[in-house]
């Protein structure tokens, strides 16, 4: 795959499309954490402002691009309804902008997705079919297009979806003034591409660093080899970042736009569940996690002293789960 010139959102389309979607989706807080823990893990000069997408509706970010996409569906392709495939964040999602708009959503899901966001895409009205891998998974949702007819919502790629990340950065630098640095989880690149692209126009000054998983490092490979890149094999409990390759419009955004990307070990992400537990009383799964780590970890020195955003960008983590990755 190679590399292509990409035409970023302006400042006037991201808020027209905070906007529009209005009271569809929550503006989410943000709360500046402080006390002797975060202190610790971040320095004691450094003020970590935590930007809290884990109270979006579906519990994650994910909501704002798939309710863009939703609402620019045409009747017709609202009577035919919509389709998507995923392990959980984005299937919840899709099924919860179906609703909204009054269509129907049609999600796949491998049968090793996690049986509460399987639960919750069902609640929000969706028909989930089960499949036995992710690449039976792909075979099926594009069977899904061809034969229903349905509207394929990617999870991380296309317009819509990069502006509809957008809207978390808007209201980040609308709530906190003067950032000297934002963290942004990666899985395949629609959020930090979206987050990057905003805090740029609103804060050009604002540094933005990426962090993907050590066994899911896609787009840490794209930036290096110039192009999006695909990884031959995934291995990291983050499943909401195991995005196997990037793509080309999400990466031409995020490579304009992103300072520096950093890896975590599934075990830095254990324990900043752990300390968002414990502190924040947060139970985030491991993704929601990734910023933490990185700025407990390999951004501590870096960002020593100065005012961060962190992205908690969502959970959806059943008890047991949570209760055995987290490290106290």
């Amino acid at each position: 795959m190679s590399a292509t010139a990409v035409t970023h959102p302006s400042l006037d389309d991201i808020r027209a499309a905070r906007e529009k979607l209005d009271a569809r989706v929550r503006e989410t807080p943000v709360w500046n954490w402080r006390g002797d823990a975060i202190a610790r893990s971040a320095g004691a000069d450094t003020q970590v402002f935590l930007k809290l997408e884990l109270f979006q509706y579906t519990g994650t970010f994910k909501a704002r691009g798939a309710l863009l996409n939703a609402l620019a569906l045409s009747d017709e392709q609202k009577q035919r309804g919509v389709t998507a495939v995923s392990a959980g964040n984005h299937a919840i999602a899709v099924a919860f902008a179906a609703r909204s708009v009054g269509t129907t959503a049609k999600v796949v899901m491998p049968k090793t997705a996690n049986p509460a966001r399987v639960a919750l895409c069902r609640t929000y009205g969706a028909e989930v079919v089960l499949m036995d891998d992710v690449y039976a998974a792909f075979t099926e949702v594009e069977r899904i297009q061809r034969d229903e007819g349905r509207t394929f919502i990617h999870p991380f790629e296309g317009e819509l979806t990069v502006l509809g990340t957008a809207t978390a950065g808007y209201e980040l630098c609308n709530q906190v003034e003067t950032l000297d640095a934002v963290i942004v989880p990666i899985g395949g690149g629609g959020l930090i591409a979206g987050i990057a692209c905003a805090v740029k126009q609103m804060q050009p000054r604002c540094s933005v660093y990426g962090v993907e998983p050590e066994g899911a490092d896609s787009m840490s490979r794209s930036f290096a080899a110039g192009s999006p890149q695909k990884l031959e094999r995934v291995n990291t409990i983050a499943d909401s970042l195991a995005a196997p390759y990037a793509l080309p419009y999400s990466f031409g955004i995020a490579r304009e736009f992103v300072d520096t990307i950093v890896t975590v070990s599934d075990d830095a992400m254990r324990r900043a569940m752990g300390l968002l537990f414990a502190d924040m009383k947060l139970a985030v799964e491991p993704a929601g996690a990734a910023a933490t780590a990185a700025l407990s970890g390999p951004l501590r020195e870096r960002l020593a002293g100065q005012r961060v955003g962190v992205i908690v960008c969502g959970t959806n983590i059943d008890l047991t789960t949570f209760a055995r990755q987290a490290i106290p």
